[in-house]
């Protein structure tokens, strides 16, 4: 309901601006050093120049690259991304082409419609996609995609909130104010997701262990990071900000869990910023492949994956320092899962994916009977080279319990790890050169250096990877 709601809102607005199209045509011409020629547009500012009719934006990045990784696995049609050096991959070394290297390739509509004075009124409509296949980016299909591949042939597939939706990324609309604050509703980033990326050194997909998966920001489930019906209020007085975020619904309203609240308080003083996150999430859905596992009959393995459900809780501390020409950063992220509220799925359920279901015997409710505890820190710094050049570098270390729930217990070590469930973790360094060639197009190159051990590594080929990268962005 909420997609259908913003839009509308960017719909009408678009629909009430086209009649001063014309105007906007004649003050585009007259602005040569934006849109005179190709090479004069590529060398103006998003902010100078938008492609703006009326109220209404359109924006986007296209953001691709080639790279290699040590144990790899082709891109899957549906992902939006390959393995990179993190997720268990394939026992052979390849090369590929490696989109959403530094961020997901997007395109949406923006609106911004001032009323009454200072109020404004507010809409996204944004949907991420794969530049190489050109397709919206669909996780549970994704995983649907290798139910019948075990690991060694399979394609790259990931649980995400993205499910192949016009408004995979946002979509949302609301009322802003400078002084009374943003209120808005729809799909909308949770607020973990939304400041992470701010707090993390090498900000990126192909070189960070926190840009890779949502399950940081989802406090150890993907589907949290995104909630498609979400009543957001922000509000920021004096450099101290507050938020909080409610779900209004759920499963029947395009979440992944029944409910969700976070909430923030954050500030920045002089050179220093600091945001400290919680939240709290109810039955939330994680979702996976068959994976070359026995499949129900009577169903199509095109459309269907597997669920656990959990309750999910957490917490993240955050913190920059700028130091010109260096800013450092430091963050920690506490997660914990519990066995879900509800865990009678007798007839399975739908997945936030349209098409694709979790057929019955399929749920998982009794995962978390040990509490399962997730710990990561990290640290990095960057460097401005020069006024164009940037380098960064980050540490990553992520940490399990053993939640592995008696009378079992754990054997062997490393990728022999007996169960998933084991006490074990990850650690990642990585390192991160971008090159701002105009203000709408960088060339960035890295690698991240990823292990795994303990319980993390059961499943796993082998228990380090590494993925070398190359790529470009364009921004409009």
């Amino acid at each position: 309901m909420s997609r259908y709601f913003a839009s509308f809102i960017l719909a009408s607005a678009l629909a009430g601006s086209l009649h001063g199209a014309a105007r906007a045509a004649d003050a585009v011409s007259a602005e040569p050093s934006c849109f005179s020629s190709a090479w004069d547009f590529l060398y103006s500012s998003l902010r100078d120049c938008p492609l703006k009719v009326g109220p209404v934006t359109l924006y986007g990045n296209i953001d691709g690259g080639y790279g290699h990784e040590a144990w790899g696995a082709p891109m899957g049609l549906n992902a939006d991304k390959p393995n990179y050096a993190i997720q268990r991959s394939s026992a052979r070394p390849t090369w590929l082409w490696s989109p959403n290297g530094t961020s997901t390739s997007v395109i949406g509509l923006r609106l911004a419609q001032k009323v009454f004075g200072e109020w404004e009124v507010i809409g996204v409509a944004e949907a991420g996609y794969n530049p190489f296949t050109f397709r919206l980016i669909n996780g549970a299909q994704s995983l649907a995609d290798n139910n019948l591949y075990s690991l060694p042939d399979q394609r790259t597939s990931f649980d995400s909130s993205r499910a192949g939706q016009w408004d995979n990324s946002q979509g949302f609309a609301g009322l802003s104010h400078p002084t009374y604050g943003t209120l808005t509703y729809g799909r909308t980033n949770s607020l973990s997701q939304s400041a992470l990326g701010a707090y993390d050194p090498t900000a990126s997909t192909a070189f960070s262990q926190l840009g890779f998966s949502g399950g940081y920001a989802g406090f150890g489930a993907t589907q949290t990071t995104r909630v498609n019906s979400a009543l957001t209020y922000r509000l920021t007085y004096q450099g101290v900000r507050a938020a909080f975020q409610a779900q209004l619904g759920g499963y029947g309203t395009g979440n992944g869990a029944t409910s969700q609240y976070q909430g923030q308080i954050g500030f920045d003083y002089e050179k220093f910023s600091f945001d400290a996150i919680g939240g709290w999430a109810q039955n939330v859905m994680s979702l996976s492949t068959y994976g070359g596992g026995t499949l129900p009959a009577g169903y199509d393995p095109n459309s269907i994956v597997r669920a656990t459900l959990s309750n999910s809780a957490g917490f993240m501390l955050l913190g920059r320092y700028d130091w010109k020409p260096f800013r450092f950063y430091l963050g920690y992220i506490y997660a914990r899962s519990e066995n879900p509220s509800n865990t009678y799925y007798p007839f399975g359920m739908n997945t936030v994916a349209d098409g694709i279901i979790v057929p019955p015997g399929a749920v998982t409710t009794s995962n978390f009977t040990v509490a399962r505890v997730l710990s990561t820190v990290w640290t990095g710094m960057r460097y401005d080279v020069m006024k164009n050049l940037q380098l960064s570098t980050g540490v990553y270390w992520e940490t399990q319990n053993n939640f592995l729930a008696p009378p079992d217990y754990c054997t062997g070590t490393g990728t022999s790890t007996s169960s998933s469930r084991c006490a074990g973790g990850r650690y990642s360094y990585s390192f991160m050169a971008n090159y701002q060639v105009t203000p709408r197009i960088n060339f960035y190159g890295g690698l991240m250096v990823s292990t795994v051990y303990g319980g993390l590594a059961n499943g796993f080929q082998h228990a380090q990877n590494v993925d070398p990268t190359v790529g470009v962005r364009f921004r409009f």
